[in-house]
């Protein structure tokens, strides 16, 4: 690591100007610092397409609530965002997507606008091309039957016995993911209920078929499995037809209970958006009042994720203030600050006091696990997440504190709860241990394909990282089995699956972040060698690295798109570890790593900054991804730090 690099950049004058890295290092930096909240911590915009915004309009419409929003803002927004296809995109440059456009179309039209506006022209061309509202979404279609366009018929069951299921059964609302269990939970109450809010807004135009030759139906099976669940669909279906449904006031009560129990101080449901929203559906249609305490929390938590900026309103799917900040710390120090710095010290603070120590929803599969995780958000003590925490260990444990003991403890407790979110496989999920039944997703209710959190290559290689870099001792053999299972998650190309990042430059990164500081002999180092050559493989011409999200459906495109700064700076981290570890490889890699700075130089602004429009973060893979606006900055810092420090090296 450096440290006096960055006093070396003050100390620069114009006589002697400082080399181009140093002085990107220094600008980065400033920006860095400049963007520092006064309690410590970093937090910028997390970024996603239009759904979460046209949801919260749907939510206003359903409270009757419009007042809270600018209206004439939202409507801004959607237009602006509509590219010259006619639809909305998923992810940036992605051609649009049907369900995100039917979402905006019908936002829009709750705002006021008229079905002949151009815009909406436009949007109703690409929709009808693409399906209309019968090829869109479960979730997509369960919103337009809130307002009567679409009919509750075609949506599944979801019945309230669910609630009364053992914990450890063949299923319980336990064995969904945390984010699945948060926004499911409540929509138990709103699915038995099936309410219609307002005069129906009629979207006719925008079934393929037609709107009398609609068929109000589940997607079609592809598979035996999905057969099955389908036909159990109908059955359950008919069984409430006919009033027959066991345990129906015991579990419309107790997921009532379950969703009071999970709401923060603060009003939050699970920090994230969908959990909230469909949180106060459920409040609405048990009757609730706009001035109960529980809505009032609601809506006020949900403001906090808003942004009006420029005319235009948008909603953030979830706000990400402790991921922020650990990774910024990170950057920081490697970049070569002090690691005594105020500035950093602050951070390490406001990180310690936000770390979790009561038992959330993780408790129900891992029992003997004491607390002390960090969640994503500012508020969120159900879900902390193992991801996060390992992060804010690493980063914690660069500060050079006052209070060292305090530091270590935080440390250690970190490592406590996370040892013990080892799923069976020898891997980490994100937020639960063991959450891997796959037939989840096979349910229609789960199009997303989102429903589990199973153990995967970036959250376990995160861990292993951040065990061996606070120097955490191993206990029971998990070293050996989270080895064993990063190194089965390597594919033949030497690339590494990102689930958490786009994509393949993601996870091979982080693996090899990861193996680079492990104990180990030859089948490490080979490791490391084929995911470097791999980097070196899928590296542009114009020196950086890029990679869209259609890798997510279509593998043979992993390591392909136009450079940016966040995946240039992924994979300049990877290879740096490489070499960091195998110093003989230093000079076959010194071309590739030149060209990669020489890209991140080069592309940064003036003001010590980079920009990015594509989204390489990954909500779920194909069907929800982010943008996070500090990405484009805090990476290529941590990149650039670390050349810096491995150009020392060998100067040495």
């Amino acid at each position: 690591m450096i440290r006096t690099s960055f006093e070396d950049i003050r100390t620069a004058s114009d006589s002697e100007p400082a080399q181009p890295l140093v002085r990107a290092i220094g600008g980065a930096v400033d920006a860095l610092f400049a963007t520092q909240h006064a309690a410590g911590y970093w937090w910028a915009e997390l970024q996603s397409n239009v759904t979460i915004t046209a949801e919260v309009v749907l939510l206003h419409h359903v409270w009757g609530t419009f007042a809270r929003i600018p209206g004439s803002a939202a409507e801004h927004y959607f237009r602006a965002e509509q590219r010259d296809h006619g639809g909305w995109e998923l992810a940036y440059g992605d051609g649009g997507e049907l369900s995100v456009s039917v979402e905006a179309y019908m936002a829009l039209r709750l705002l006021g606008v008229g079905r002949d506006d151009p815009a909406l022209v436009r949007a109703r061309a690409i929709i009808l091309a693409r399906g209309g509202i019968s090829r869109a979404r479960i979730f997509t279609n369960f919103h337009l039957a809130l307002i009567g366009a679409y009919d509750w018929s075609g949506l599944p069951a979801l019945p309230p016995s669910m609630m009364l299921l053992p914990d450890r059964g063949i299923f319980s609302i336990y064995d969904l993911s945390s984010w699945a269990r948060g926004s499911t939970v409540p929509l138990i109450v709103v699915f038995d209920k099936k309410p219609v809010y307002g005069p129906p807004l009629d979207l006719g135009e925008l079934y393929a078929e037609g709107s009398a030759d609609v068929r109000y139906v589940l997607p079609t099976p592809r598979a035996p499995v999905e057969a099955f669940f389908n036909a159990l669909d109908g059955l359950f279906k008919r069984a409430e037809r006919a009033g027959i449904v066991p345990g129906r006031k015991r579990g419309l009560a107790r997921a009532q209970r379950w969703i009071l129990e999970r709401q923060e101080a603060t009003g939050d449901w699970g920090g994230i958006i969908p959990a909230m929203l469909n949180s106060m559906l459920a409040l609405r249609a048990l009757d609730y009042r706009i001035d109960d305490p529980e809505v009032v929390r609601g809506f006020a938590a949900i403001d906090t994720f808003t942004i009006t900026e420029r005319g235009a309103y948008r909603v953030q799917p979830c706000i990400s203030p402790v991921w922020d900040t650990g990774l910024a710390l990170r950057a920081l120090i490697d970049a070569g600050v002090a690691p005594d710095d105020p500035r950093l010290i602050a951070a390490a603070d406001w990180l310690i006091e936000k770390q979790i120590l009561d038992y959330g929803d993780w408790v129900v599969k891992n029992p003997a696990g004491p607390p002390g995780g960090w969640a994503f958000e500012f508020d969120n003590r159900w879900y902390p997440d193992v991801d996060d925490t390992a992060v804010i260990a690493m980063a914690l444990q660069l500060v050079d504190h006052p209070r060292p003991a305090r530091v270590r403890a935080a440390v250690e407790r970190a490592a406590q709860w996370v040892a013990t979110m080892q799923s069976r496989g020898g891997g980490w999920g994100a937020f639960d241990i063991d959450n891997d039944k796959a037939w989840i997703n096979r349910i229609a209710y789960s199009d997303l394909k989102a429903s589990i959190d199973p153990p995967t290559a970036d959250v376990t290689a995160r861990v292993i990282e951040m065990f061996a870099r606070c120097e955490l001792p191993w206990e029971d053999g998990r070293f050996a089995r989270a080895l064993a299972y990063l190194l089965a998650e390597q594919e033949a190309d030497g690339a590494w699956f990102g689930r958490w990042g786009v994509n393949y430059v993601y996870g091979t990164s982080g693996a090899l972040a990861a193996l680079s500081q492990t104990p180990g002999g030859a089948a490490i180092d080979a490791a490391l060698v084929r995911g470097a050559v791999w980097l070196r493989s899928v590296q542009n011409a114009d020196g950086g690295w890029g990679e869209t999200t259609a890798s997510y459906a279509d593998p043979t495109l992993r390591g392909a798109g136009p450079s940016t700064p966040s995946q240039t700076a992924w994979a300049l981290i990877g290879v740096l570890a490489v070499v960091e570890r195998l110093p003989r490889l230093g000079s076959e890699f010194a071309a590739e790593l030149e060209r990669g700075i020489a890209f991140l130089v080069s592309t940064q602004r003036p003001d010590g900054t980079w920009h990015e429009a594509e989204f390489t973060g990954t909500g779920f893979p194909q069907h929800f991804f982010l943008r996070y606006h500090l990405y484009c900055q805090h990476f290529p810092l941590t990149a650039l730090g670390r050349y810096a420090a491995f150009l020392r090296v060998r100067a040495e």
